[in-house]
């Protein structure tokens, strides 16, 4: 999670093939996540760009104005991959 760049998302796919698990198993970690401002969970999108799940205090909202905040922009509720998406290659 710390080597998302300023101004990057990734998606739960994309940090589960770098991990060696699955999807699934990112999402619950970051749905555990206690530190979610140290550990920058509000960078996970799904692998269509949309914003979801947030346990971060504020919920969606919170996560929306963090990525837009890094210049990460949101339109209805997506981030475009082609622009924003680290990979972790």
């Amino acid at each position: 999670m710390k080597k998302i760049p300023k101004g990057k998302v990734t998606t739960y796919k994309e940090l589960a093939r770098a991990c060696g698990t699955s999807p699934r198993a990112v999402g619950r970690m970051m749905a555990c996540n206690p530190y979610p401002q140290e550990y920058h969970c509000y960078k996970m999108v799904s692998s269509r760009g949309e914003l979801c799940g947030y346990s971060g205090h504020g919920g969606l909202k919170a996560k929306k104005k963090l990525l837009e905040k890094e210049g990460i922009e949101v339109h209805n509720g997506k981030v475009d991959l082609k622009r924003f998406l680290f990979r972790f290659d």
